[in-house]
């Protein structure tokens, strides 16, 4: 008996995924711009274009709520109840809060897109926030370090994110008092 049976979905690019094998049938042998190479083996992104464009929405909401370390994850061929993983975290329960009502609030407006399910706002501490397609963990940084949960997804590949999300990671990150050596 199948246990995944009744979740199996044809996905919009006809994509067919047996165990340990992905199979574009739309394009064979065919990478998009999204394909990160690991060493010589190319990992392909196989969520859905509408995932892609769930979690950059997500992704510029988080930063523009200064969120950080914000990394996406195609989790599409290790999972089948989702395609995507958005992670980011907050210095404090305020701000995991305002992280979150900043996502729900441009996913609805961008993408017509309302979670399923939502967990752990009340404590404020790691909020997730279940769209189907893709899921968001908003973390505090403490639970963020302690759960690391980069450290499990790192063998799957990396969805990038727009230049607007990097570019504030990257101010954020630059030492104050330092000049710019431009």
């Amino acid at each position: 008996m199948n246990l995944f049976a009744g979740w199996n979905r044809v996905a919009e690019d006809r994509r067919c995924i047996c165990p340990g094998l992905l199979f574009n049938a739309a394009a064979p042998g065919i990478l998009r711009g999204d394909d990160t190479d690991y060493g010589g083996l190319v990992h392909t992104v196989t969520a859905t274009e509408r995932s892609v464009q769930l979690v950059r929405i997500a992704a510029e909401a988080a930063a523009d709520k200064l969120a950080d370390d914000i990394l996406a994850y195609d989790v599409s061929e290790q999972l089948v109840i989702t395609d995507a993983f958005l992670l980011c975290s907050a210095t404090n329960d305020r701000q995991v809060r305002a992280i979150v009502d900043e996502i729900e609030d441009r996913l609805r407006i961008e993408a017509d897109a309302k979670p399923v399910r939502r967990e752990g706002e009340r404590e404020g501490r790691w909020v997730l926030l279940d769209y189907v397609d893709i899921v968001v963990h908003v973390q505090h940084e403490e639970d963020r370090t302690f759960y690391a949960l980069e450290r499990l997804w790192k063998d799957c590949p990396s969805i990038s994110l727009p230049d607007s999300v990097t570019q504030v990671a990257a101010q954020r990150a630059r030492p104050t008092g330092v000049e710019d050596a431009s």
